[in-house]
Order: structure tokens, then C-alpha cells, then sequence
């Protein structure tokens, strides 16, 4: 059994944490990617939330504005800038032209003068050239797409130069819609796109020129091309998409890719008190991401390694652990079935393993009790039918002589012979029927006692006052026989059955009268120890043999003359007086003193 288990515990547990591993390990190659990029996702949400709340707090603050994007950028390693209605940028005023119309197509903008945003044209390293630089007063041509009042440049040229600066996305989308309106019908396209969307070609003269300083701020932004590109993207999509994304209210997540790196682009619409939309527009790029997991793919060869060692330790050493109670168990049992309940399972747990050796423990004590219990009621079942036997043999071996005597007096009469002494042989033949009745009353009692099922009723009685009552029974005796009755008593209160004792002390006393030559001393006495007393009856002038001290307690036993028959008694005073005081479950005992023969026995006092 042993080697079973326990390798059956090892490889489950194996199998089980092998299981585990693989779990994870799966879990986290096709799995984990995913749930790390929804739960950044999540959490640049929640910011976005708690961002737009501030924004619309510190109401138009720009310096305020500027901290919580900046806070917002370190917290989520995220890009993040504000965009107004046509997709600029709401806070940047470092980088435009302002251009004195003095064509337009439409006529609208004619002799005004209107700003020309440069960061969707434009890239920052390009501010450099020396035609843009000296552009201050320079003729410019620029053609862009009008809507709801405002131009969104698509291209810009200077007169002072041959380059053209382009917004590819606006382009773009000019493309695509041209090629639909080839292919499309009218009302179609019209459905597809805005209806107040236009191309105007505007030219005129560049009355001022302003570009971002070497180390401003918004320089972060403009440097960040691809972050610069998603912006104008969702400017096009922003201008020419038929949907109204100034009434849409709810948070938009654009998935992104760009040289095999993802992203993610956020955008949150943010209605103004004035009632204009302001779009908060984050990227982040997810390539940590796909860095982790690919780290994690590596480096999972040594990891396995090691687990897979670690989970061969861990499983042995649990199965044995595991094994070990329940080998201590086994073996118990098996000692159990073979009635041996001498051994016990030591708890060491509280689980219910624990519980398990408790109860075996529990149900060991208990089979041991209750065949402990059927061993003595056996014994005690032996002792009544050895009690009857010995009953029947005793009394069979003591009426043998009175009934013989009886019937030799019966023989007498019946024949007439000494008719003269009928008196006589009556007389003898009612002294013996009195002994027999003595006999088989006490051989009654005897049998009782040591039955075991008698139980003795505890009374509370004066020690002294008992003594003195069967001295004052015996006087007569005592004062027949001659004798001297010495008594050292003290007043003290015993628990016992009072007439079991008064019968013991009697009996004690009986004997010391019987044995006491004529003119010699009896001495009753009381000693108080802590808890009990100690009764003493000697009697002078006689002693027991040593090998007799013991056997004096037996039934029917007379071991000298001094104890025949014709003395009186039955032979069942002492073997009474015995039992009785076994079931007080108190000390007694008999010795021989100086010069005679001392009785004692123990007492509890009543406290």
C-alpha cells in the first residue's frame, strides 16, 4: 500500500500542476497579448473619462490644459493632444501663416485676410528651407477644402519657390470621392458625402509667418510624425465623412498598424459650453506589449525547466505528506482489527484528515472501553456462577452436620430410647435449625455482595455514637465473658452506610470477644487522618499465624481449634464484613500487634 499511494498521489499531483502549466502557458501565448492590450485600453479610457471632466472644469485654461495632458502622456506612455471642430490643433499657435486674400474662387474670402494652419502641411524639419523662412510678403497659392465657413488646406505653393506642400489624407479622400463621382450617380454621392463640403483655390500675399521655436513645447507633437499623421487622417475622415462627428458623443478606438507595430487611436468628442465640439486625440502604441510576450516566449524554455523540476519535488515530497497520515491510519486499523487498541494516531492537522484520526482515535477508546466493559461483565458472570457453585457446595458441606445431628435426635425419639431427656434432643434439634437459618441468611447476604450488583446507600452518621450503641448491645457478653473494654473514641462524622458498618464493627467486635481469654483487654479506638479516620479493634491474649493472615477473609475458613465450630457463628463473618467494606472502596485489614490481634479499617469523613 505504501508504494501505491504514494506514486498514485505523485503522478496526479504531477499531472495536475503539468496541466496548470500548460494552462498558463498557453493562456499567456495566445491569450495573454490580447488581455494586456483590452486592459490598457481600459484603463486610457478610464483617464480619457477623468481627463475630460478636468478640461471641462478648468474651462478654456490653457495652462491647465497643458498640465493635464502632460500628466495624462507620463501616467499612460500615450500621446495626447486636443483637436477643435475641423480636426486642429485647439492649442497650438506657433505654426501658421496669415495670407491677405487677393483671389478666391468662390469670392467668399476676397481682400480678407484668414490664417493658414502649417502643421498639416508642413513638417517641423522642414521649417528649414530657406524658401518658407523668407515667404514673409510672398506671393502664395493654396487649395483647400471649405466647410462650414472654414478652408482646410490641402495644398500650398510659394511664388519664391518651385515645392509644394501637401496633406496626403486630405488628398487622398479628394481622389477617391473624384474617382466615385466618375462611377457614381449624383444622388448617390450625394448621400456618400457633405453637401456643404467644397474645393476652393484661394491665392494672395503672406503678411505674417509664424514658426514654433527651437525647444517649445509643441514641438513634441510636431516631431511625432506618425502621431502627426493620425491626426490628419482623422481630419479628412473629420471633413468629408457624411456623418456628423460633431454630434457624436461616444468614445472612438481605432486600431492602427505601422511597420508591424500596433496602436490604438482614442477619440473623445468633449462638448464646450459654447455648444462647439473639441475632440480629446490619444495614440498609444502597443509594442511593449508584443516585446513582453515575446520575452515571455523566450524566456519560458528555462522557466518550464525549473517548474517542471520544482513540481517533481513538490509532488513527492505532497504525496508523502499527503501518504503519511494515512499509512498511520492503516497501520492503526489493522492493529484494531486485531483487537490491539494500545496504539493511537497523533493529530497533527486540523483538516479532515485530522478529523478522521480523531474519530479513529475516539472509535478506538470506545471498542477498547466497551470490551473492557464485556471482559468484566464475563469475569463478573464467572464470579456469580462460581458464587452459586461455592454457595451450593458450602451450604451442602455446613447443614451436612445439623441435619445429621437432627437426625440422629429424630432416630432417638422415633425408637423411645431415653425417653426421659425428650426435652433435651428438642432443645438441640431447634438450636440447630437456628444455626442453619443463621447460616443460610448470612450465606444469603454473602452471595449478594459479591454478586457485584449490590449498591451501598451513603449515610452521614457520628462514628463515636455507633461504637458506643454496639458496645451497649455486647455488654452482656462482655461482662460474661469477663473481659475489659477500652475505648479512645473521637467525635467525628463519617460518610457510609450506617448499618453495613454497624454490622462490620459488630462483627470485628464479636470476633475479639470470642477470642479474648477471660480477664484481658479489648481496645477501640478512632485516629483522624486528614480525610478519613481509622477504626481499631484489638483484642489481647491470642494471635493469628502469619500464614493464616490472609486467609482468615475466606468463607468457612477455621484455621485452629480456637475458630471450631462449636464456638458459634457460621464461618461467614469476616468473608461479609470483607465485602463490605470492598464496596465502600475503603482501606482495611487485620495484624498481629505485641500481644494479640489487631482489626482496622478506614472511614471518609463527612467534610
Amino acid at each position: 500500500m505504501n508504494k501505491r499511494i504514494v506514486l498514485k498521489l505523485f503522478l496526479l499531483t504531477t499531472a495536475l500542476c503539468m496541466l496548470i502549466l500548460a494552462t498558463i502557458f498557453i493562456g499567456q501565448t495566445l491569450f495573454f497579448k490580447q488581455y494586456y492590450a483590452n486592459q490598457k485600453v481600459e484603463n486610457v479610457k478610464t483617464s480619457i473619462k477623468s481627463l475630460k471632466k478636468e478640461y471641462l472644469k478648468n474651462d478654456g485654461n490653457l495652462q491647465a490644459v497643458q498640465k493635464l495632458e502632460q500628466s495624462f502622456s507620463r501616467e499612460n506612455n500615450a500621446s495626447i493632444t486636443l483637436l477643435d471642430g475641423n480636426g486642429n490643433l485647439k492649442n497650438a499657435h506657433d505654426f501658421y501663416m496669415n495670407l491677405k486674400v487677393n483671389y478666391s474662387e468662390d469670392k467668399k474670402f476676397l481682400n480678407k485676410t484668414i490664417r493658414i494652419p502649417l502643421y498639416n502641411l508642413i513638417d517641423i524639419e522642414d521649417i528649414s528651407n530657406s524658401v518658407l523662412k523668407n515667404s514673409l510678403g510672398v506671393h502664395a497659392f493654396i487649395s483647400g477644402v471649405e466647410k462650414n465657413g472654414i478652408i482646410v488646406p490641402y495644398d500650398l505653393s510659394l511664388s519664391n519657390g518651385f515645392f509644394t506642400w501637401r496633406n496626403k489624407q486630405i488628398n487622398k479622400k479628394l481622389e477617391t470621392l473624384n474617382k466615385q463621382m466618375e462611377s457614381l450617380p449624383p444622388s448617390k454621392i450625394t448621400g456618400e458625402y457633405n453637401s456643404d463640403v467644397s474645393v476652393n483655390i484661394i491665392n494672395g500675399t503672406v503678411e505674417k509667418l509664424q514658426l514654433p521655436e527651437k525647444d517649445a513645447s509643441s514641438n513634441i507633437i510636431y516631431t511625432n510624425h506618425l502621431f502627426m499623421e493620425r491626426i490628419r487622417a482623422f481630419q479628412a475622415d473629420l471633413v468629408f465623412n457624411t456623418k456628423d462627428n460633431n454630434q457624436n458623443n461616444s468614445l472612438q478606438v481605432i486600431d492602427y498598424e505601422q511597420n508591424d507595430i500596433n496602436y490604438k487611436v482614442l477619440i473623445e468628442p468633449v462638448k464646450e459650453k459654447s455648444g462647439e465640439i473639441t475632440y480629446i486625440f490619444v495614440m498609444m502604441s502597443l509594442q511593449p506589449v508584443d516585446e513582453a510576450v515575446q520575452m515571455v516566449k523566450s524566456y519560458y524554455m528555462y522557466i518550464i525547466i525549473f517548474v517542471l523540476i520544482l513540481i517533481l519535488l513538490a509532488s513527492f515530497y505532497y504525496s508523502k505528506g499527503i501518504a503519511r497520515p494515512l499509512l498511520r491510519i492503516n497501520k492503526t486499523t489493522k492493529k484494531m482489527a486485531n483487537l490491539d487498541f494500545t496504539e493511537k494516531i497523533p493529530i497533527t492537522s486540523k483538516d479532515e484528515i485530522g478529523d478522521l484520526s480523531h474519530n479513529i482515535n475516539t472509535l478506538s477508546s470506545t471498542l477498547y472501553s466497551y470490551i473492557n466493559q464485556l471482559h468484566q461483565d464475563i469475569e463478573k458472570e464467572k464470579q456469580l456462577e462460581k458464587t452459586r457453585k461455592e454457595f451450593i457446595a458450602g451450604v451442602s458441606h455446613e447443614l451436612k452436620t445439623p441435619l445429621s445431628i437432627m437426625k440422629s435426635c429424630i432416630s432417638i425419639l422415633k425408637d423411645g430410647i431415653a425417653s426421659q431427656k425428650k426435652d433435651y434432643y428438642f432443645e438441640a434439634m431447634a438450636n440447630e435449625v437456628d444455626k442453619m437459618d443463621m447460616l443460610i441468611v448470612d450465606m444469603l447476604e454473602l452471595a449478594k455482595f459479591e454478586s457485584g450488583t449490590y449498591k451501598m446507600k451513603m449515610d452521614v452518621f457520628y462514628i463515636d455514637q455507633m461504637i458506643e450503641h454496639i458496645c451497649n448491645q455486647l455488654f452482656l457478653e462482655i461482662t460474661n465473658r469477663q473481659l475489659y473494654v477500652h475505648k479512645h473514641l473521637s467525635r467525628v462524622k463519617v460518610m457510609a452506610n450506617q448499618h453495613r458498618i454497624e454490622q462490620v464493627i459488630t462483627n470485628f467486635l464479636t470476633n475479639a470477644i470470642h477470642y479474648t481469654p477471660q480477664n484481658e483487654d479489648i481496645i477501640i479506638s478512632t485516629i483522624e487522618e486528614n480525610e478519613r479516620v481509622k477504626i481499631c479493634i484489638e483484642n489481647k491474649g491470642v494471635h493469628i499465624p502469619k500464614e493464616q493472615l490472609d486467609k482468615i477473609w475466606d468463607r468457612f475458613y477455621r484455621g485452629d481449634k480456637s475458630r471450631q465450630r462449636s464456638n458459634g457463628g457460621t464461618g461467614l463473618g469476616l468473608a461479609i464484613t470483607k465485602n463490605i467494606l470492598e464496596l465502600h472502596n475503603v482501606q482495611y485489614g487485620v495484624s498481629n500487634t505485641g500481644d494479640g490481634v489487631l482489626f482496622f479499617f478506614y472511614l471518609n469523613k463527612n467534610v
